[in-house]
């Protein structure tokens, strides 16, 4: 009852706001020219938490933008993905797959080049204020001077216990202790949450005729799930919302999935326990996106602003009989939230094109009236978030899947925060397609998987034996061409493949 009546308050203070994003027809003329932009990008946050229950805010918002169903991660591991976002390009062209290590995290990012291309490059080219605000890359340090193209930098660095952290505030360094120290609420969400206004707050008063472009990312609800204090909980009893993958092993499984023990009755109390952690902890970003939206409204810049939202991955909870992880290219950890809401964005749309997190540089540069400044692999979602009147809802030629890459299998260094942990899953390296019938992975051992979704749309049956010699051919000349594609939208140009 207690959770009830205060979604119920949250959406009776969100309504000013959905007053203002009232559906409105569409044309392409009527776009905003330089509005401002605000991407909340989340931590490991799977789509079974998107919900009223756990997120009225964000909920609210979806009833009056665009819902991409079928939008996924190049990667499911945080800083590929995360490299991804930023640059509008696969794994293979930004030279990040790991978080640690060489081919890994900010050292990586910066040895590849990729810091001097990004879409913050972009839109303060074109005149925006940028601001970066939480978590950037892993193993960022606060020695390293601010990347090129941010204005703002509030970004942490080991974040994800949410309290006891460092926060490099533009160029000065501050750490924050645990609950309530130093009489102030150190919870990390909500400090963020707290700058973010302070920022919008800034702009109305200090630089009123400059658009700007304000990313906040939460590490939040990533392990170790703590929820601020006033949210613990919350929840008491809350069960994981089990899907028929949940316990199952997978039959034909590779050699890095079969023979996982059966989960028993600790394990899924461990699962449910989890689970019940990340919903609540999850409740700050939704105060964030409510504070935000106030913030905004009370500055009268709402009308003039377009809200994005996402996750740099999913997790697998007790599904394929695997402890939570991510890593693997099944829709569990692919498959993520990607909202869009603002002016002319057709209110309650669902958009089921294939969409990925490649195109979030071109779409966002395009929000802003600009373009990547060089060539990417990824394709601004305009023309499916304002289609042209009386033009089909996925235009022609528009890409019939999307490509998974994955390098593994991952370390368990001290400073690895996806260490897998016993029985989550941890494959070797692959390519991998989700298309709309079908997933297939080929993995660096040579071992393979396909799914046909028509029939087990759980991905629990590999029936890549069965397949003739013909569509095994074109599947991996498939991956093949796009693997070896670089640094065009063509590389994301995924065609349908027959059964």
């Amino acid at each position: 009852m207690k959770s009830r009546a205060w979604n119920c308050l949250v959406i009776m203070a969100l309504l000013p706001f959905l007053v203002v994003l009232a559906p409105v027809e569409t044309t392409a003329t009527a776009l905003p020219v330089h509005p401002n932009i605000v991407f909340i990008l989340t931590d490991d946050l799977s789509t079974n938490l998107v919900t009223p229950q756990f997120m009225p805010n964000l909920a609210a918002l979806e009833r009056y933008g665009a819902t991409f169903t079928n939008y996924y991660v190049a990667d499911s591991l945080c800083c590929p993905s995360r490299a991804s976002i930023f640059t509008g390009r696969f794994p293979h062209d930004t030279g990040v797959y790991n978080n640690t290590g060489p081919n890994g995290g900010d050292k990586a990012f910066n040895a590849h080049g990729d810091e001097n291309s990004t879409v913050a490059t972009d839109l303060h080219a074109a005149g925006y204020r940028t601001a970066m605000m939480g978590k950037y890359l892993n193993r960022y340090h606060m020695s390293t001077p601010t990347p090129p193209g941010w204005d703002n930098w509030d970004v942490a660095d080991w974040g994800y216990p949410e309290f006891n952290y460092t926060l490099k505030e533009n160029k000065q360094v501050v750490h924050y202790g645990g609950p309530n120290q130093k009489g102030e609420d150190n919870y990390l969400t909500d400090v963020l949450s707290g700058l973010a206004d302070s920022f919008v707050s800034g702009m109305a008063a200090n630089h009123a005729s400059q658009p700007f472009f304000l990313e906040v990312a939460t590490f939040a609800p990533h392990s170790p799930y703590t929820p601020a204090p006033k949210y613990a909980n919350l929840y008491p009893g809350l069960n994981y919302p089990k899907t028929p993958a949940f316990g199952v092993a997978n039959t034909a499984a590779p050699d890095w999935l079969a023979d996982f023990p059966a989960l028993g009755p600790k394990q899924q109390a461990e699962i449910a326990t989890d689970f019940r952690l990340r919903a609540e902890d999850v409740k700050s970003v939704d105060d964030l996106i409510g504070s935000l939206v106030s913030t905004l409204r009370s500055t009268g810049a709402l009308a003039n602003t377009y809200f994005v939202f996402s996750s740099d991955n999913g997790l697998h909870m007790g599904e394929h009989d695997m402890m939570p992880g991510k890593l693997t290219a099944f829709d569990t950890d692919i498959h993520v939230p990607l909202i869009v809401v603002g002016p002319r964005v057709p209110a309650g749309s669902k958009i089921a094109a294939f969409a990925e997190n490649v195109d979030l540089r071109s779409t966002l540069d395009a929000l802003g009236g600009t373009s990547p400044s060089e060539g990417v692999d990824g394709r601004s979602l305009m023309p499916l978030l304002f289609p042209q009147p009386g033009a089909p809802a996925t235009p022609a030629g528009w890409p019939q899947g999307v490509l998974v890459e994955h390098m593994g299998p991952v370390g368990d260094q001290a400073d690895e925060p996806d260490k897998p942990e016993a029985n989550s899953g941890n494959p070797p390296s692959y390519e991998a397609l989700r298309l709309s019938n079908a997933l297939y992975v080929e993995y660096s051992t040579g071992e393979h998987e396909y799914y046909n979704l028509n029939r087990d749309p759980y991905e629990l049956h590999n029936v890549y034996a069965s397949l003739s010699p013909a569509i095994k051919a074109r599947l991996h000349q498939e991956v093949v061409s796009l693997k070896t594609c670089h640094d065009n939208p063509t590389c994301s140009q995924v065609s349908a493949v027959p059964f």
